[in-house]
């Protein structure tokens, strides 16, 4: 059976998963790469890291188990607003490393992108439940990721709509920037929790599972 899962996600100790004044050059901000060292040797895409807990919570996902990918406009995209730039293609180069179906949710309507390696990049202005419907005819039996950023996963966890959501505590402290848990208070009691630290990095992964109704 299908599911919707969120894995990787990354936040700071109080809570933050992108830093201000997100920008072309500065993808998460004032945060940097700060969030992701523990899976990325050097820069977010970048050689991962290949040993211990966090190779292994960092592969879940990424073993052809996902068919297709949800994602908010601003992790395609920074800015508010109309298109600015026809020729922007996302960060990942001309192989995104999703080779699924994706789905980027906007307000704002733009052409489908086709990109090397079976990405695909769908503009969509839909609700969460619609998002869903429509990436998992897409994923063809196949889980479905919410990619983020935090108000896309937000919105998502609000609404029910997520199975599983693996989040990693990495031990900064950001001070400002976009936080996933707010407006969720009391969120846990639908979820089966489990943590497991990693020595290596210092970082926390937390996974929630959704309990049966």
């Amino acid at each position: 059976m299908s599911r919707v899962l969120v894995t990787q996600f990354s936040i700071s100790l109080d809570g933050f998963a992108t830093g201000e004044t997100q920008t072309l050059e500065e993808p998460f901000g004032h945060a940097g790469h700060r969030l992701h060292h523990w899976v990325f040797k050097d820069e977010p895409g970048g050689e991962r890291v290949s040993t211990g807990v966090d190779a292994a919570m960092g592969a879940i996902g990424w073993d052809g188990s996902v068919g297709a990918e949800i994602m908010g406009r601003r992790k395609f995209w920074p800015y508010p607003g109309e298109w600015t730039d026809p020729d922007w293609q996302g960060w990942w180069g001309p192989n995104p490393p999703f080779h699924t179906p994706v789905f980027v949710l906007t307000h704002h309507p733009h052409e489908t992108l086709e990109m090397e390696g079976g990405t695909t990049f769908h503009f969509i202005d839909a609700s969460p439940e619609e998002a869903v419907a429509r990436a998992k005819e897409a994923a063809g039996g196949k889980d479905v990721r919410i990619g983020g950023g935090a108000t896309t996963v937000r919105q998502f966890v609000r609404a029910g709509l997520v199975d599983v959501l693996h989040v990693v505590v990495v031990p900064i402290v950001l001070g400002r920037g976009e936080s996933l848990w707010e407006g969720l208070e009391g969120v846990e009691s639908q979820f089966d929790v489990e943590s497991v630290s990693s020595p290596a990095s210092g970082v926390t992964h937390l996974t929630f599972t959704r309990r049966a109704d």
